[in-house]
Order: C-alpha cells, then sequence, then structure tokens
C-alpha cells in the first residue's frame, strides 16, 4: 500500500477541508492510502503543553509519519505570504529526519487557503516548498491539463492547490477548488505508487 502523508495546519476550516478532498483523490488511485495529520497551534503568550491526541479531528503528526510516508501534501493557511507558524514549528523540528534523508526522492505537493484572491497564495506555497527541497523531495505542481487553472475566480496555481476563503473566511471551497484538491492528491498518489515500485 502507498502511503500518503497528508499533513495541514487549519485554523478557520478551509485548509482542513481541502485536505479531505486531497485525501479523495489519494484514495482514487489503486492501492493507495491518505492520512490525515495535523499539528498543534502556537501560542505566543504562555507555553502550554498539548496532549499527543487533539480534541477532535486527526491525530497530530510525528516526525515517524513523515519517515513512514511515500509521498507528502504539506498544507497551511497564508500568513503575510507565507506558511502559518504552526507547520513551520513542526518543520523546524523535523532535522533528525533531514539528517538521516528520510525524505529524499518522495514526492510532495503543498496547498493553500488565503482571505483575498491576492492575498499571497503562490508565496506561501514556495514558503513552503523551501524545506521540502532541503529534505531532497521531489516537488509536484499542478500542470495546465487541469482546466481549473484557467477559471477566473476562486484559487487554484500550478504552485499547488489553493482556495480563496474571503475576508471573514467565510467563502466556501468552491467547486473548482475541490476539483484541483482531487486532482493534486491523484497525481501525487500516481507518482509517490511509481516511484515506490
Amino acid at each position: 500500500m502507498t502511503q500518503i502523508l497528508i499533513l495541514y495546519y487549519s485554523h478557520g476550516g478551509s485548509v482542513a477541508e481541502m485536505a479531505q478532498y486531497f485525501s479523495r483523490g489519494v484514495e482514487s488511485v489503486e492501492n493507495c492510502e491518505g492520512s490525515l495529520r495535523t499539528v498543534p497551534p502556537i501560542r505566543t503568550t504562555t507555553q502550554t503543553i498539548e496532549s499527543d491526541i487533539p480534541e477532535s479531528g486527526p491525530p497530530y503528526v510525528t516526525c515517524n509519519d513523515l519517515v513512514n510516508c511515500d509521498g507528502l501534501a504539506l498544507g497551511s493557511p497564508t500568513r503575510f505570504g507565507n506558511m502559518a507558524a504552526p507547520i513551520k514549528y513542526f518543520i523546524d523540528s523535523t532535522s533528525d529526519v533531514w539528517i538521516s534523508g528520510g525524505l529524499v526522492g518522495k514526492p510532495a505537493t503543498v496547498f493553500s487557503s488565503t482571505g483575498s484572491l491576492h492575498g499571497g497564495q503562490e508565496t506561501t506555497l514556495l514558503s513552503m516548498m523551501l524545506p521540502l527541497i532541503h529534505h531532497g523531495m521531489l516537488l509536484i505542481g499542478l500542470p495546465y491539463t487541469e482546466p481549473g487553472l484557467f477559471e477566473k475566480e476562486g484559487g487554484g496555481t500550478p504552485y499547488g492547490a489553493t482556495h480563496v476563503a474571503g475576508e471573514k473566511n467565510d467563502l466556501p471551497v468552491t467547486k473548482n477548488e475541490k476539483e484541483l484538491c482531487f486532482a493534486a492528491g491523484k497525481r501525487l498518489a500516481t507518482i509517490a505508487k511509481k516511484l515506490k515500485n
């Protein structure tokens, strides 16, 4: 079974919903399984210890999840054109995986959600790609054979799937955005399966 790790942080729920469509795309490929994982929030005022198991949603990710996956989809909301701090905090803790080469040669893709159409979608995706390059991963985008990249509204870039959530996080994930998430998950799983075999 080809294991795809779908790792994300979601504050308003949009990135979590996108992750579900990634998982569906992954599992549309025979003998491929998507594992949803998240990271705990970060608090700047006090240091608190999170339980190893969140109250709801998928489990928190571990470095073993990274080492044991055959491919990675990494998702984050945009924070000033960059990935959110909880995702960055986790990535910063993966030096042992980097030293061991645990992710070298594995395919990866990235996805994000922003408050506005020009809210830093592509820079956020690029910010998530940089540590994956350092880990030796093979980056996968969305090719222009996906018709959704030509839509005039909503998200979607060749760098990865995106969503425009609106200023008040009140815009639902559109049909086109869902299809791009599904397509990206399917593409990641197909490539991971080929590389594994």
